[in-house]
């Protein structure tokens, strides 16, 4: 498939997205053409006011000319409203329709995806490709529908007017078209880098907005300002690069253009020619042969606007064309009791020949409460991102409550589980509607008092201003560490979900609020399948079973007595942090 066959079925794509709107397409392509039509009938009126008005002194001429060019402007400007208003409409309704299809595709695209990309490219499909696609594409159609059709008028003047002189215009449009096909291949490459500057600068300035505590206490303002500068640079040389390209394109055509009116008016300045064309027929044909040169030149100006749009649709429809989540499992897990086992469970990376998990077995009854422990890397987190099917490319078995997990259907397998990461993700809404989240929107007032209660959140909540109604901005900027985590917790509680994963889930809290949420958590697990995820021994000795994990496997498992009697890696690890 060549790249013009592709960038063809792109814009084909992306004008299916207008058609449901073809009522106000219709009356903005009537528009279009009633303005189009304006042109060839200015450069026509041309002749009867040459040859009748000033030679012949015709009355009825003189009386009715001026009117005539009034009612062509009026219709002109009537015309150019209603088409750019319903053009407009449809434009930013596909802006729309991109981004609400964008966000939602995103929701359901596989964690790899998330990770292979950088947050400043991601939000660039919604910021900003939607933009180009909808701005280009729809006066891209304007401009295509309105000055091909005064190009055909005006060209059909000049037929009527000579014919001979006219085919001399068309000695051109072989090297135009030439022109236009280089050209179009530049500016969509060009296009791409582009957008792909546009990322790297949204991603840049993403993270100093997120990081900016961070970059201001270890002085790194003068290396990210280096970093921003860089990438606006390759941007700057990028659009340039663009803009160069474009610009040398129209006035090659308008050269070629110009070329055919040289030629034209040498033959219509030769006796033989002056005897058959009228004054006014003359002024008429080089009139038409004058505006001419402005549905051309935009025409090739559409060119590049029509190439950022298909650049900017074949980012769009990659995302959008990329498989979402597998979810093959036609199961239910219903009155879900929390039993859960690997079997000869090994995981790798996509791209990675080094297995993170190898041959990991286990059984884990109803209502246990199991603590991971092991060094950084050791594949701890990983090993519990399997259960909510965050990664699915794993060899080996794993079930809940006997059924593999491959079998039950993805909503069903993470409305069972409550998910409490060391990285906390808070939303810029109230504190109810962050504990109340996803399935429990619509929870009562109550049960959000009672989660937050046992997370040891409610006594900092009603202290607020506005209590459970409080706005905590950005991810909960405006909380506490400790405080942020609680919520979190809370969140979980109110899940009543049968499986339970704390990754380092009381990392943030000082030893107070530590000791309240061990306690909170004792009662919580004592119905629930729990898996901790912790650095600090001492907030896992009460659990059922300890795994070590060492290189992405369990080399130890038992109890803290146990394992301490045993005297191997877990007894070295609490025998550090204790003696620390």
């Amino acid at each position: 498939m060549t790249q013009r066959t592709t960038g063809l079925q792109v814009y084909r794509r992306l004008l299916r997205y207008s058609l449901p709107y073809w009522r106000y397409l219709l009356i903005a392509v009537i528009g279009l053409t009633l303005s189009a039509a304006s042109q060839p009938l200015f450069a026509w009126i041309m002749g009867p006011l040459l040859d009748k008005a000033i030679l012949q002194h015709d009355p009825m001429v003189i009386t009715w000319l001026p009117i005539g060019i009034l009612a062509i402007f009026i219709l002109r400007g009537g015309a150019m409203f209603l088409s750019s208003y319903y053009m407009g409409m449809v434009g930013r309704i596909i802006t729309k329709t991109l981004r609400n299809e964008i966000f939602t595709k995103m929701l359901h695209l596989p964690i790899n995806f998330f990770e292979k990309r950088t947050s400043g490219k991601l939000l660039a499909y919604i910021n900003y490709y939607t933009e180009q696609v909808s701005n280009a594409t729809i006066r891209g159609a304007t401009s295509l529908i309105q000055d091909t059709v005064t190009i055909i008028g005006l060209l059909g003047l000049m037929l009527y007017q000579n014919w001979l002189l006219t085919l001399s215009v068309f000695i051109t449009f072989p090297l135009i078209a030439l022109i236009i096909m280089f050209v179009s291949k530049r500016l969509r490459s060009f296009s791409h880098d582009v957008q792909s500057s546009v990322g790297d600068i949204t991603h840049i300035a993403n993270e100093m907005v997120q990081g900016y505590k961070t970059i201001r206490v270890l002085n790194g303002s003068e290396y990210e300002a280096q970093r921003f500068d860089h990438a606006n640079e390759k941007n700057l040389q990028f659009q340039m690069k663009r803009l160069v390209i474009e610009l040398i394109s129209t006035p090659l055509v308008q050269f070629m253009v110009a070329i055919a009116l040289a030629i034209i008016v040498y033959i219509a300045t030769l006796p033989a020619t002056l005897e058959s064309l009228s004054p006014g027929s003359f002024m008429s044909f080089i009139m038409a042969m004058i505006l001419l040169l402005t549905p051309l030149r935009n025409l090739t100006q559409l060119n590049a606007q029509l190439q950022s749009a298909i650049a900017a649709g074949e980012s769009i429809f990659d995302l959008l064309d990329h498989p979402a989540e597998k979810d093959t499992g036609q199961q239910q897990l219903k009155n879900c009791q929390g039993k859960v086992s690997f079997e000869n469970v090994s995981f790798q990376y996509q791209g990675s020949d080094q297995k993170v998990l190898k041959n990991i077995n286990f059984t884990i009854k109803s209502g246990e409460t199991i603590a991971i422990v092991g060094r950084s890397g050791s594949g701890k987190t990983t090993l519990v991102n399997l259960l909510p099917r965050f990664y699915q490319n794993h060899t080996g078995k794993i079930c809940i409550d006997g059924k593999q997990l491959e079998d039950i259907q993805l909503n069903s397998v993470r409305r069972n589980i409550a998910y409490v990461s060391q990285d906390i993700v808070l939303f810029n809404d109230t504190i109810r509607n962050n504990i109340a989240y996803g399935d429990k929107r619509n929870e009562d007032i109550e049960a959000v008092k009672a989660a937050a209660s046992a997370a040891y959140a409610l006594e900092f909540i009603e202290a607020l201003p506005n209590g459970f109604d409080t706005l905590i901005g950005d991810n909960g900027v405006l909380l506490s560490g400790g405080q942020r985590q609680r919520l979190s917790i809370a969140r979980a509680i109110l899940s009543l979900a049968p499986i339970l994963i704390l990754d380092e889930a009381t990392s943030a809290l000082d030893t107070e609020s530590e000791r309240h949420i061990q306690l909170a958590l004792e009662t919580l697990s004592q119905n629930r399948t729990t898996f901790i995820i912790a650095h600090r021994l001492s907030t896992i000795e009460n659990a059922d079973r300890i795994f070590v994990m060492q290189e992405g496997e369990i080399i130890e498992s038992g109890n803290h007595q146990e394992l301490l009697q045993l005297g191997k890696k877990y007894a070295q690890l609490h025998s550090m942090q204790f003696d620390d």
